[in-house]
């Protein structure tokens, strides 16, 4: 997990709201973490009626801030940007204190199935009980208090990971799949560097003009993030290459070099990533599994690669 731009000034304010425009408020849950950061931004959307965006994980406390700050103001929706447990499960208690739809996401799915014998590692992150009241597909809006949210497919980091673009003053509530504080996690089988590098592609097609992540702060200028978000990518699937030509065949020899100046509290995390990045390799025929692509198998080149 690289940080591309830590913005060491970024402020969570916890117990508190912080105006992000005239029509969004930012809270942060306290669940502050090696993956979450400072914790889980909730965005609130709209003033005289409300739609909440990833209402974090099942913490009353943060629930009722919520609705502390929106006072009179009726929650209309609670949407989901993606299934983690930092993310969605708090919207079912949120449901239960307003009555508001659960709208966005649909149930946790992984990217591909389990092989033989594989075990899911982040089995405990997932929120599997997740079931959306209105599943959005891209494309789909939603209006709130005069303005629209609109649905932008962005699967990678987990298979049913949706954005929500906000038309007026085109800001993307980018959840999890672009973060100005830390790349993101792509981790099979729930995460696909395939989907993740093509949802990059996407959003590269856009004219968004800031991103507010589900982590950390906004990102300002999305053209120029996105851009080095591919390139760093690209260069960690070149290190990648690297080590197989230098003869190291498995993931714990790559992760020990690759990722040396990093906290080895994070090594099971990058050797997840590097697992995704030799997936997308051996799906493009660059590299060679023997057996299915998993962190105990070994690999090498493609002779003609």
């Amino acid at each position: 997990m690289a940080r591309l731009e830590h913005d060491r000034k970024f402020d969570p304010a916890h117990g508190s709201a912080v105006p992000v425009s005239d029509a969004v408020r930012r809270i942060t849950a306290r669940n502050a973490g090696p993956f979450t950061w400072h914790g889980t931004n909730s965005y609130l959307v709209g003033r005289a009626e409300v739609a909440v965006i990833d209402p974090g994980p099942e913490d009353r406390a943060h629930l009722e801030l919520i609705l502390e700050t929106c006072g009179k103001a009726p929650i209309t929706a609670i949407l989901v940007t993606h299934t983690h447990a930092d993310h969605s499960p708090g919207a079912r208690l949120l449901k239960e204190m307003t009555g508001a739809p659960i709208v966005g996401c649909g149930p946790h799915v992984a990217a591909r199935p389990l092989f033989s014998g594989e075990v899911n590692p982040l089995d405990a992150s997932a929120d599997m009980q997740h079931r959306p009241d209105r599943e959005l597909f891209d494309g789909d809006t939603l209006a709130v208090d005069g303005l629209t949210l609109s649905a932008v497919e962005t699967p990678g980091h987990t298979a049913n990971h949706l954005a929500f673009a906000l038309d007026e003053g085109r800001v993307l509530f980018s959840a999890d799949h672009v973060m100005a504080w830390s790349t993101s996690i792509v981790a099979p089988p729930d995460g696909s560097m395939s989907a993740y590098m093509a949802s990059l592609e996407r959003l590269m097609a856009r004219d968004d003009a800031l991103y507010l992540p589900g982590h950390g702060g906004p990102v300002r200028v999305p053209a120029d993030y996105l851009a080095g978000l591919k390139a760093h990518r690209l260069a960690r699937e070149q290190a990648i290459m690297a080590r197989l030509e230098a003869g190291e065949c498995t993931i714990p020899q790559m992760v020990a070099t690759i990722y040396r100046d990093v906290d080895r509290s994070l090594h099971g995390a990058a050797a997840l990533s590097v697992l995704a990045q030799i997936e997308w390799l051996v799906e493009r025929g660059l590299v060679v599994s023997e057996g299915p692509p998993s962190l105990a198998a070994r690999y090498s080149p493609t002779p003609s690669a």
